[in-house]
């Protein structure tokens, strides 16, 4: 049975162009970037090339590329590094939606004395800039919004942000994991100072990212070693997954516009077609602001488990929320912010393309999930006359 892969905002399969990239630093290209031969040489010479190639995807200069680990590693250097340089500031701004590689940062932060303030979302999934200017304070060490949300596919007005951070002179950090490749990214127009993506998301392997610091920004190394990345990440280069990155932020580039036009309307025939013919069900989100690969509805009355369950019966691979909180039976932290009711976000699923999707991929789903949502609604122990019709009404005016 073929698969149908639903799920690439959870991880993207490595594209053969990055995989042809990375065989040779599996083969005879094992190199140390440090070493003074020449097949040292070869290797500080693959590397030069990767961070340039990351750096024009990106609209920034070689020199503010730090490669890292994961997304995880870039959001704590930025955080770490925003706080330490400014030890007198110990407050912090972000959002109650934000991955948990921020949010759980943020938590053990106020756990240790800091204050933080998370910002709320509206029922689209929205953020209020004026709550955050409200919350901006004379010892406001850092704003941390999230570029993209991971599960609703939101879109953060981060120029905004980043100007008011400007205005105030505060760093601005943007986790944008999930908006690298399918939305334009140009950091010479964009005021923010740091910038983290990760590799495994823009079909690159997993094992290695890429935290953006602008020029003359607040930095303190987070893994101290060695010299390497000009002495702002110790350790010996992850070389195959930088060649990696370095390659899959060029194939990014170029397939920015399929995103836009085939991937989009792949996920907005999946949405119609959904809507149509399964009722009581809604879509997650703002329908204008929203990556063109990402849709989250949620059905009523029924378990997300049980639909991934029954879909992977049929190949489908998609997510009840964000990869990093599954295994919780809780309702996502994200759907709980945006004020979705118990009835529908316990039934929330997140299907999430990529330009290896195809339309007749799109046409299997639409064929097998109202089936599977009919099967476990008839298995369901709610009834209705329940708190949540009223938000779907008022909800429904808004698509």
């Amino acid at each position: 049975m073929s698969v149908i892969y639903l799920d690439n905002n959870a991880t993207t399969k490595v594209a053969p162009e990055v995989r042809d990239a990375i065989l040779p630093l599996l083969g005879e290209e094992y190199g140390n970037p440090s070493s003074m031969h020449n097949l040292g040489g070869r290797s500080g010479k693959l590397l030069t090339e990767a961070r340039e190639k990351v750096a024009a995807g990106l609209g920034c200069s070689p020199d503010e590329i730090v490669f890292t680990s994961c997304g995880t590693e870039g959001d704590n250097t930025a955080i770490h590094s925003a706080l330490e340089s400014q030890p007198d500031k110990r407050h912090i701004i972000t959002t109650k939606v934000e991955h948990p590689a921020v949010l759980n940062v943020a938590r053990h932060l106020e756990r240790n004395g800091y204050d933080v303030t998370f910002l709320g979302v509206d029922k689209l999934g929205r953020l209020n800039l004026d709550e955050l200017r409200a919350a901006i304070r004379p010892d406001t060490a850092l704003i941390s919004v999230m570029y993209a949300n991971n599960e609703s596919g939101v879109v953060f007005p981060i120029r905004e942000i980043g100007e008011i951070g400007r205005e105030h002179g505060i760093p601005v950090h943007t986790d944008a994991v999930q908006a690298v490749g399918k939305i334009p990214i140009n950091l010479a127009e964009l005021p923010v100072d740091y910038l983290v993506l990760s590799g495994h998301k823009i079909h690159a392997p997993k094992g290695v990212g890429v935290l953006y610091v602008r020029r003359n920004s607040l930095f303190r190394p987070f893994m101290l070693g060695g010299h390497q990345e000009s002495g702002r990440r110790g350790g010996t280069e992850n070389l195959p997954g930088i060649v990696g990155i370095g390659k899959a932020m060029e194939l990014a580039v170029a397939g920015i516009e399929e995103e836009n036009t085939r991937v989009l309307a792949m996920r907005d025939r999946l949405e119609k077609g959904l809507m149509e013919s399964i009722p009581e069900a809604v879509v997650n989100g703002d329908p204008e602001n929203r990556l063109p690969n990402t849709l989250s509805i949620a059905f009523k009355y029924i378990e997300g488990e049980a639909m991934l369950l029954l879909m992977d019966q049929f190949g489908i691979c998609a997510s009840s929320g964000s990869a990093c909180t599954s295994g919780s039976l809780e309702p996502s932290h994200v759907l709980r912010a945006m004020g979705l009711p118990f009835t529908y976000s316990h039934g929330s699923l997140r299907f999430s393309l990529s330009v290896y999707n195809t339309d007749e991929e799109i046409d299997k789903v639409l064929k097998e999930l109202p089936p599977i949502i009919e099967r476990l609604r008839q298995m369901s122990p709610f009834r209705r006359g329940d708190e949540g019709l009223d938000w779907v009404e008022a909800h429904s005016h808004n698509h």
